[in-house]
């Protein structure tokens, strides 16, 4: 089929009012930044193409956008395959030639998906945003679509939105669960809304955020998340990077998933390869390493400090980007839930945008995080799964108290597994710059905001 019969057609479906089909809202938001292209970024299966679709069905609801205004398009579609972008050009006549008869001064927003598949499209891109007669959203795989790519290719005309896995709030809404009125005010609920709280946070705690193993077994959960890293690692990084050292990749994945929320030394990493019999250069590890986070995969938490130095020679904290996968890729047979709990709160944290460190003090206590948000604010996060024993209870407050000496302007929270736990401490003479809660209620005025 020639290429203008094809566009012809999917336009022409386009236009129309949308099927209605059930989509779980997400909590992201496009910035209000006139002028610029807006990219939709994130690890593969996180949900982009559907938030598009979200966008899409907003915007003709809540502005009465008529269905011509607001378009929608696959480029992963097999009738548009091969096309460049002269045909994009086309495209753009044909719209506005369906449509002359209906003249509006609201203009259209094109949600282009896949688009990296069109060679050449960020100079199309750049030409709508300069002949300002259109607004356009992108979004495609991440082997294509990294956040530094689209500043580079849009010339600072782009401005990209992350699209993770559910957070909590997310989920509870993908499964229909109602908490109440009070459900972002937890101080507030009932100990009826406390307990079905808990009961489908301990589900989320194992079965994480992807969104397409909601709903299944243990067994096809862990192999789909498997088979998500398995496309990260050969479609993001061996072949568009052409990777040749595929042994030592895999080695490293495992490695890393395998211990989340443990310091990764990618030197001492290097040695490891070495006794693995993997041959590897030094440089090389870094590079694979890198592609893993640009790949949205993986989150590298440095030590705190303002050392460029010390930041680079200290190890790194390694976090999954989504606490599902710790029990996916684990090997121990026992239960995790401390690591599970610290990296769902990492990528909560990175959610609500904060930058984030650890801290180790000069006395050798540790914090997991050193929160500093947008706003200004600064944070001291422990997460403790077990606080059961009063010299773990004693060995965070002592840590709290070396970190503050470093960091004066920060708040103190520690984080605990259950509503029994933060209320069992809330009634020990604790110090009063110290506030505790349960995850579970802080993921829920999380998402308040």
């Amino acid at each position: 089929m020639p290429i203008l019969p094809a566009f012809a057609e999917i336009l022409s479906a386009a236009a129309k009012p949308l099927p209605q089909k059930r989509i779980t809202a997400r909590d992201a938001n496009l910035p209000a930044i006139p002028g610029k292209a807006h990219a939709i970024i994130g690890m593969r299966r996180a949900g982009k193409t559907t938030f598009l679709k979200q966008l899409q069905a907003e915007q003709r609801a809540l502005q009465a956008r008529a269905p011509e205004q607001s378009i929608y398009v696959s480029f992963d579609d097999d009738r548009l395959a091969g096309i460049g972008t002269e045909q994009l050009n086309e495209m753009l006549e044909w719209h506005a030639t369906q449509f002359a008869h209906k003249p509006s001064t609201v203009r259209t927003t094109w949600y282009l998906d896949e688009i990296q598949l069109v060679p050449g499209w960020e100079r199309f891109v750049r030409r709508v945003l300069d002949a300002d007669n259109a607004n356009i959203v992108v979004s495609g795989s991440s082997a294509k679509m990294l956040s530094r790519e689209v500043h580079t290719s849009l010339r600072g005309r782009g401005v990209e939105s992350i699209i993770s896995p559910f957070s909590f709030i997310e989920y509870l809404r993908h499964h229909a669960v109602d908490l109440g009125k009070h459900a972002r005010k937890p101080q507030r609920m009932t100990s009826t809304e406390h307990a079905l709280a808990q009961h489908h946070f301990a589900r989320y705690l194992q079965v994480g955020g992807f969104p397409e193993v909601q709903g299944l077994d243990t067994g096809l959960r862990i192999q789909l998340l498997q088979s998500y890293v398995d496309t990260v690692m050969f479609r993001d990084v061996v072949e568009r990077h052409e990777v040749s050292q595929v042994a030592a990749l895999r080695w490293l994945v495992r490695h890393c998933l395998r211990n989340p929320a443990s310091s990764l030394s990618l030197s001492k990493l290097y040695n490891d390869f070495k006794a693995q019999g993997l041959s590897v250069a030094r440089d090389a590890v870094y590079v694979l390493f890198g592609h893993l986070v640009d790949a949205f995969l993986l989150s590298a938490v440095p030590i705190a400090t303002d050392s460029e130095r010390r930041r680079n020679s200290n190890p790194r904290k390694i976090y999954p980007v989504d606490h599902g996968m710790v029990i996916a890729f684990d090997r121990s047979g026992r239960p995790n839930i401390g690591h599970n709990l610290e990296v769902l709160v990492a990528n909560e944290l990175a959610r609500r945008k904060a930058e984030l460190s650890y801290v180790r003090t000069a006395n050798g206590f540790e914090v997991d995080f050193f929160a500093r948000f947008p706003t200004g604010e600064q944070q001291l996060v422990q997460v403790c799964a077990d606080i059961s024993d009063a010299s773990t209870l004693a060995r965070e407050l002592r840590a709290f108290d070396d970190a503050l000496t470093e960091h004066p302007q920060a708040t103190c929270l520690l984080l605990v597994m259950g509503k029994t736990d933060a209320q069992a401490l809330s009634r020990q003479d604790l110090p009063a710059h110290v506030q505790v809660q349960a995850v579970y209620a802080w993921l829920l005025e999380s998402g308040a905001a």
